[in-house]
């Protein structure tokens, strides 16, 4: 493996979502590919499934990048074995929780995959990218890094960290081979449960929601172009527009109503 000329695209939370339809559309554009999820999330089926369906080198892994010493290994294993020319850190958690309800657990989890696992893995990388003759970054934000949400307050302040360093790390890198991008979609319908979440919420955010492979399709579009941020859909970048022109005073009192009622709904559901 150490002689292995071929170049790869690595992803994060690849077993689902956003993540297995990046994979999928990589696959498409004839990518070889590292895949990356948490064990027990059939990884290596999808592995199997596109290395059959395409001519490509598909390679999965367990791994829980919350974890230090798997982050430390994993990161160690990747720069010594693999050209990576791609680099998605899509992997990312978070929830509706009242804050003093959330545990220290719930907390750490989503500041250690979305902040610190992405950190790691894009600084010790990025090495191993600018060796090739060309290369990307494309860190997965949201349309919630553009503001506050009330009862969700980790994942929007996590998610804006993410906007924030990749537009930075964007500029430092202006004039080398590697290009950073940053997307910030909206709500997809990705599972059943953030599916059902979708639904309750009010028809203008609704009308936001875009499918995973749409997204997909977007955000390597835009990023091939050279495109820094990318907001994908029409009603995406409406949404941005909003945000952008609406005061706080007046947003975030929307966002705990229509937060709320999520919760509400949530907990009739659980007892009955």
């Amino acid at each position: 493996m150490r002689g292995n000329r071929k170049r790869y695209t690595l992803i994060t939370g690849a077993s689902m979502g956003l993540g297995k339809s990046l994979a999928q559309e990589c696959a498409k554009r004839g990518h070889n590919l590292l895949l990356v999820s948490l064990p027990g999330e059939r990884i290596d089926a999808l592995a199997s499934e596109l290395g059959a369906a395409f001519p490509i080198e598909v390679v999965a892994f367990e791994k829980d990048l919350t974890n230090e010493c798997q982050l430390s290994g994993f990161i160690k294993l990747i720069a010594e074995f693999y050209k990576v020319s791609l680099l998605i850190n899509n992997a990312g958690m978070g929830g509706t929780k009242e804050f003093l309800s959330a545990s220290e657990d719930y907390i750490s989890r989503i500041i250690l995959l979305n902040i610190r696992a992405l950190v790691l893995l894009t600084r010790h990388l990025l090495p191993v990218l600018k060796a090739q003759p060309d290369a990307y970054v494309l860190n997965i934000a949201s349309m919630a890094s553009f503001g506050p949400i009330p009862f969700k307050t980790i994942y929007p302040a996590s998610k804006a960290f993410v906007r924030s360093f990749s537009m930075g790390l964007c500029e430092e890198l202006k004039y080398s081979n590697v290009q950073v991008s940053v997307a910030c979609p909206g709500g997809m319908p990705t599972n059943r449960e953030v599916s059902r979440r979708i639904m309750r919420h009010s028809r203008i955010v609704r009308w936001t929601v875009l499918d995973p492979d749409e997204v997909a399709r977007i955000c390597l579009r835009e990023m091939y172009r050279g495109k820094a941020q990318i907001i994908p859909g029409k009603m995406g970048k409406l949404s941005w527009l909003f945000l952008k022109l609406c005061p706080e005073s007046i947003r975030l009192p929307l966002m705990r109503k229509s937060v709320m009622k999520e919760l509400s709904e949530e907990n009739k559901l659980m007892h009955g």
